[in-house]
């Protein structure tokens, strides 16, 4: 059983990406987002709430034996931690590509953007003691970058 949080900027290709790995996988599928309120989408607001939903939501999946994929913005250590220390199943998968590229993506799109520098944001990417792997999505298609994930996780992760 195993849980993989897919993360990273808006634009990067995480909806695309968790698309293929459950295709490949047959996991449970979910997005982060669907666990906001609507006041918890607003940037300053404090995170933890939805977090702790997120955490509950991956441990009810663990609990009853289901392998899940998750869509998630890019979260900090300290948010990791909370969904991991709480969750054995959690592996990340950190989706990165140039901010030239996530803009590219992102133009024409009704939602709002992400600063175009985001999706380089070093203090978002893994540190070697986390269990899970970091993708940049420009090395092919979703269903190569999806192959590469599971590769990297079959690996031992990275």
């Amino acid at each position: 059983m195993t849980t993989l949080v897919v993360m990273g900027v808006s634009g990067v290709g995480k909806t695309v990406v968790a698309a293929e790995l459950v295709a490949r996988t047959g996991c449970e599928a979910a997005d982060g987002d669907d666990f906001r309120s609507a006041a918890g989408r607003a940037p300053d607001v404090d995170r933890r709430p939805w977090l702790h939903r997120v955490a509950d939501w991956i441990g009810a999946q663990e609990a009853a034996g289901r392998s899940t994929v998750l869509t998630c913005p890019p979260l900090g250590r300290a948010d990791r931690d909370l969904l991991r220390d709480a969750n054995p199943s959690v592996r990340f998968v950190h989706l990165l590509a140039p901010p030239a590229v996530i803009l590219e993506r992102i133009t024409g799109r009704t939602a709002s953007s992400p600063r175009p520098d985001s999706g380089t944001d070093a203090r978002q990417y893994l540190e070697p003691d986390e269990p899970g792997c970091v993708v940049d999505t420009t090395t092919g298609s979703p269903a190569a970058v999806a192959e590469l994930v599971l590769y990297a996780l079959a690996q031992g992760d990275r």
